[in-house]
């Protein structure tokens, strides 16, 4: 249930019940301590007269409170809000996250989303109660107290990975929002926490039940060699990020997702972040969701099954599209060696020797030296690469879902499921759904239900807004050995 749609008794009966599956997704200020608290604070619960409840903990900020001390509120999974709004201020929020306004500022964060920048403050202020600068700022506050209660980062390194500007700007804010000093907040740290192999280990926060065997198994058969690598516990891979290559580990250990990642600037960790976060659809909000599909006898045999499905991201939103095209009416196996063959012959050797997958413009200029197949299709996969690397096409987690669609469609060789499952990746948007596709079609069948496309396009409808975690059980069910009868 998203946070627009929860009345005031619902989310303080939240609060009241210190229910945890609501952390992340509203805040809750306290006018008689002057505090904002995750819904599961174990402090007394604050009378009705004396609660606010806001979207994002810079809007509790720039009311004047300060985060809470015992429950940390920022420590708490993101909100799935932002992948369910497409409006310009769920959009926006994606691009913070993913540090467009360090990189480009306001003006650029207002430029993507297609408005001026007083424009997208208003609009931002009046949704979210708190303008651009100030989500950019507790985004990087929450990322600055990861690093100095999750790793041994000296203090001037956790401010510029954090994106701050100047130490002073840093030390201010931490003083600010948590009411501590850096060095204060530090001495909360895990003693379990540190810093591994010269790189950074930090613990992926995230709602449960999660299906991570799932999402491994999922990386594992997509895996293309030399730039991925997964096992039945975790997934590994390089990436290209704005300041140079990165690499990044997620795996389970003692009952903790954890990050470990090596970057060649620190300031791409929070755009790492979120993308690994995005990958893992780690800000999900499995309790509900799962709580919906259930409803349907059809699907809750699948829920039961598989508990906290995840619908997985994507890291780069140009890759991604290469690789739906490339997987277009092939198998798995087949995409992968087409994808492996691409990235050996094209992307970049990295001196650890991993690759980078190869990036739009040398797939535009030397794609046809390596792709296999039908000719219109490779001049498709090529002419995509050219718009992308040219500017004539731009994708992002940030982009109008339904713009983006009608963009791919307009490129040749795009069709309705190309177009549909790169916005499912992409942008996170839980609401899409692929009659066309052939394991949706066949899980569909296992599960009773209408495998024709139409009439499977007609009852999916009554599992909105959540498609594309029904999608995500039909794949489950089409990969899922048949049970012998007796």
């Amino acid at each position: 249930m998203s946070l627009t749609a929860m009345t005031f008794d619902e989310r303080y009966r939240a609060i009241d019940a210190r229910d945890a599956r609501f952390d992340g997704q509203f805040i809750t200020a306290v006018r008689s301590t002057g505090v904002y608290c995750r819904p599961s604070c174990p402090a007394r619960t604050p009378k009705t007269a004396n609660v606010t409840f806001y979207a994002t903990a810079a809007a509790a900020h720039e009311a004047g409170y300060r985060a809470c001390k015992r429950c940390l509120p920022d420590a708490a999974p993101g909100s799935p809000e932002w992948n369910m709004r497409t409006d310009a201020a769920g959009r926006a929020m994606r691009l913070i996250q993913d540090g467009v306004i360090e990189r480009e500022g306001v003006p650029g964060l207002a430029r993507r989303l297609g408005y001026s920048s007083r424009q997208l403050g208003r609009i931002l202020t009046a949704e979210l109660g708190a303008g651009p600068l100030a989500l950019a700022r507790a985004h990087r506050a929450h990322t600055a107290r990861m690093l100095l209660v999750g790793t041994d980062l000296p203090a001037a390194d956790v401010a510029f990975s954090a994106g701050f500007s100047s130490i002073r700007q840093f030390n201010d804010t931490i003083r600010d929002v948590f009411r501590m000093t850096p060095l204060e907040l530090r001495a909360r740290r895990h003693a379990h926490e540190a810093q591994v192999g010269g790189g950074i280990r930090l613990v992926l926060a995230h709602r449960t039940p999660i299906d991570l065997p799932g999402l491994f198994a999922w990386m594992r058969a997509r895996a293309v060699e030399g730039v991925e690598q997964a096992d039945a516990a975790s997934y590994a891979r390089t990436l290209a990020l704005p300041h140079g290559p990165g690499w990044m580990r997620v795996h389970a250990e003692d009952g903790v997702l954890r990050l470990d990642a090596r970057l060649a600037r620190l300031t791409d960790l929070p755009a790492l972040l979120a993308r690994a976060r995005r990958l893992f659809d780690l800000d999900a909000d499995p309790v509900g969701i799962d709580g919906a599909l259930a409803r349907h006898p059809e699907l809750a045999p699948l829920v039961t099954a598989t508990p906290g499905i995840r619908v997985p991201g994507a890291v780069d939103a140009g890759e991604m599209l290469i690789r739906a095209m490339i997987g277009q009416q092939v198998s798995v196996a087949a995409a992968r060696t087409a994808l492996t063959r691409l990235t050996a012959a094209l992307g970049e050797r990295l001196p650890d020797g991993g690759v980078l997958f190869p990036d739009m413009a040398t797939i535009a200029a030397r794609g046809h030296e390596v792709l296999r197949g039908p000719a219109a299709r490779i001049r498709a996969v090529v002419g995509a690469a050219a718009a992308l690397a040219d500017g004539t096409l731009t994708l992002s987690p940030g982009d109008d879902p339904v713009a983006q669609r009608a963009a791919l469609l307009a490129l040749p060789g795009i069709g309705p499921w190309t177009a549909d499952y790169v916005r499912m990746r992409i942008t996170g948007d839980p609401d899409v759904f692929l009659p066309g596709d052939v394991a949706a079609r066949a899980g569909a069948a296992r599960a009773g239900l209408p495998a024709d496309p139409r009439a499977l396009t007609a009852w999916a409808e009554r599992t909105a807004p959540w498609r594309s975690y029904l999608t995500a059980h039909l794949w489950r069910a089409a990969s899922t050995p048949a049970k012998e009868t007796p």
